[in-house]
């Protein structure tokens, strides 16, 4: 039975004492023939297959037994040539080129070496010709990738991120998360910072004085003022309007609710420095900051505002110290009780001195807001000359870590029930029908979009009145103050200066403890209005975003919201 052997076959011109044995045996085991036989398989061989293996004509080769060298000599004719491959069949030796072409046994064509230089040419340069065009397509990804990281507004401005090459790319995971944490660059020693002296001094915005008193409050039905304010759409639109010297609604209607006692009012006159959190409806405790230094403790006041359903959970479940002058303590935070909260949905409680901290503290100059579910881990005053000082600034905040635009934001507040969705499509008509533009790269912003856990302030007015006016927003419609914060900063224009610093930094900022519970509340199911009347009118709110329920002064009807596509699954 004929066995056909494929065998590569190195360079003739291959260097002497560089040729390696490789030995393919198949049974019965290699043994030399005899002369005899030898001399019959060289009668059964062609006569014009004149080819010598080493040295030694092919046909004394066994046809079971195949021994070769890496590199070998192959003569036909005294004509040297490479032989890539060849068959051994019972003694007839079939050649083939490396391109596969078929030799019939015996002498090979005299033009055979211009065809393997030509063959080989063409290989090549089909070759160089791939890997020179998968090269540019993997610089056109690279830079597809790199466009959409860029900072320059040209380059971010024609990333698409809808596209389905990104897309596809980012399922790979080669496109760069950006980072959670990242380092602060913060001065060395809290000892060696230089507090400024005096205070800031605005260009536009010398003297700001509050509405105290409710004049419209004897014409409503409500049993007590509203704390906000009954503002109408004119005064709201007055309020954008600078001058030196201003009045406005910012919250503390008189007997409108949020008292403070005594002992905490004496308290806090005395606080320059500030650091306050807040806790309302019992869903967090206290937690300690860390990485305090010995000066920062004696020059802040670690202010805890929370209302009374807080205060009864925390006793029965933290140690609370009492001072036997009126004051409550939880380690280094002091406690500050507000009696009667104005709202009926806890969240808008907490936007009462998370915004309005220069209304509770007035005596403070600097403060710095954390969530109640934060742990501080950074030294206040080095936030403070890392925040405020070395830049100049008066407010600063950070940006977003998903979401620049604020209907980027509306959209995940509904997809996650943060408030009813129709209340958040309207807020953002309202906006829209005001010239509220969507977001892009290469704006005046950086984002449009806060993450409003850590607030940094010297209290200045301007700073104060952007306060003012981004609590009245809270206050009028929804209690997202995310989806008020671009707008009041849009309609302020460049008058109101702020530093968003990044995301990253954000986060290194503290230590994220879970709520204590889940925050529920029935209004947040809402998915349309028809919910919200009849047995449904219930889940209104009475005190608060009433002016999603004032009749305003423009068509919203024919206002369309403009497209939204989801940046991230995780916003």
């Amino acid at each position: 039975m004929a066995m056909a052997l494929r065998t590569a076959v190195a360079a003739a011109a291959a260097p002497r004492g560089f040729r390696r044995l490789f030995s393919t045996t198949f049974t019965p085991p290699f043994n030399p023939p005899s002369a005899s036989v030898a001399a019959q398989q060289r009668e059964k061989a062609e006569p014009s297959t004149n080819l010598f293996v080493s040295g030694k004509p092919l046909s004394l080769y066994s046809h079971h037994t195949l021994h070769f060298l890496s590199y070998f000599s192959v003569f036909s004719s005294g004509f040297s040539l490479i032989v890539p491959f060849f068959y051994y069949v019972d003694g007839y030796l079939t050649v083939l080129d490396s391109e596969g072409d078929l030799f019939s046994p015996g002498r090979l064509p005299q033009d055979y070496p211009m065809k393997i230089v030509w063959k080989k040419g063409f290989i090549r340069l089909v070759l160089v010709v791939g890997i020179l065009w998968m090269m540019l397509i993997l610089i056109a990804l690279l830079f597809h990738i790199w466009s959409c990281q860029s900072s320059i507004s040209f380059f971010s401005a024609i990333c698409n991120k809808d596209s389905k090459v990104y897309t596809v790319l980012d399922t790979m995971g080669l496109v760069p998360k950006p980072q959670h944490r990242c380092p602060i660059p913060l001065a060395n020693d809290p000892d060696k910072v230089v507090i400024p002296e005096g205070r800031t001094h605005d260009r536009f915005v010398k003297d700001l004085f509050f509405v105290m008193e409710d004049d419209q409050w004897n014409n409503r039905s409500q049993t007590a003022p509203l704390f906000g304010g009954q503002e109408s759409w004119s005064q709201r639109e007055k309020s954008f309007k600078l001058n030196s010297t201003m009045k406005v609604h910012c919250g503390f209607i008189r007997n409108s609710g949020a008292e403070m006692a005594p002992s905490d009012i004496k308290y806090v006159k005395k606080c320059r420095f500030v650091v306050a959190s807040g806790i309302f409806d019992g869903y967090d405790v206290p937690h300690q900051p860390s990485n305090i230094s010995l000066r920062s403790k004696k020059l802040f006041c670690f202010l805890m505002v929370l209302d009374e359903i807080s205060l009864k959970f925390i006793k029965e479940n933290v140690t609370i110290r009492d001072d036997g002058n009126g004051g409550k303590w939880v380690g280094i935070w002091r406690l500050v009780l507000l009696k009667h909260p104005p709202y009926d949905e806890p969240r808008r409680n907490g936007k009462i001195p998370k915004i309005l901290l220069h209304r509770l503290f007035p005596q403070a100059q600097y403060s710095i807001w954390i969530d109640g579910k934060m742990e501080l881990i950074v030294d206040p005053l080095l936030m403070l000359e890392r925040y405020l000082w070395r830049g100049k600034h008066t407010f600063a905040i950070a940006q977003h870590k998903h979401h620049r635009s604020i209907y980027e934001e509306a959209d995940a507040n509904k997809r996650r029930k943060r408030y009813a969705r129709p209340l958040i499509d309207l807020h953002m008509k309202i906006y829209r029908y005001e010239g509220m533009p969507s977001w892009r790269p290469g704006g005046k912003t950086i984002s449009d979009v806060p993450e409003g856990a850590v607030i940094i302030r010297e209290h200045t007015p301007m700073s104060n009145l952007f306060s003012c006016l981004w609590f009245n927003e809270v206050d009028l419609f929804t209690p997202r103050d995310q989806l008020s914060f671009g707008y009041v900063v849009y309609r302020l224009r460049d008058f109101f200066k702020f530093f968003m610093f990044p995301n990253c930094e954000y986060n290194s900022l503290f230590v994220l403890h879970p709520h204590t519970r889940e925050h529920s509340s029935a209004v947040e199911w809402v998915k349309n209005l028809t919910e919200l009347s009849g047995k449904g009118s219930g889940m209104k709110e009475s005190r608060g975003g009433l002016g999603l329920w004032t009749p305003y002064p423009g068509k919203l009807d024919s206002v369309v919201l403009p497209p939204v596509a989801r940046t991230s699954k995780a916003g």
